[in-house]
């Protein structure tokens, strides 16, 4: 009886902390800025469109370039991978409570990184 009653409080008491990246990232379009590594800036969008409990597909336009990867949220973080000028690259980022995601991504084999900033439109 007591490991049921241990079960269950430990299930219970672990659900919000599940449930809240996924009610804290949602799918919609999102406003892209960022600075490569170079140091250049830019802007873009992102669509996310989930396709699991935590898994989503991305697709950022930044100018006339479609960059396509995958992202999977765990706890207030969403890692982020993707093809770059066809390297493997691949983006870390902090959720915050209203969507907003700020973080960093890299180009496998490079000695720098860009920035980014992610907001739901």
């Amino acid at each position: 009886m007591k490991r049921l009653i241990l079960a269950a409080c430990l299930t219970l008491g672990l659900a919000p902390v599940l449930a809240a990246p996924a009610s804290a990232q949602r799918a919609g379009t999102y406003n892209v800025t960022g600075a490569n590594p170079d140091g250049t800036q830019y802007t873009g969008s992102l669509e996310l469109e989930q396709i699991g409990l935590l898994s989503f597909r991305l697709t950022w336009t930044i100018g006339s370039e479609t960059i396509e990867g995958v992202g999977m949220v765990s706890g207030l973080t969403f890692a982020t991978a993707f093809s770059l000028g066809g390297q493997p690259s691949m983006g870390i980022y902090e959720i915050k409570p209203d969507g907003e995601m700020a973080g960093q991504w890299t180009i496998m084999g490079a000695f720098g990184s860009g920035t980014e900033v992610i907001r739901p439109q």
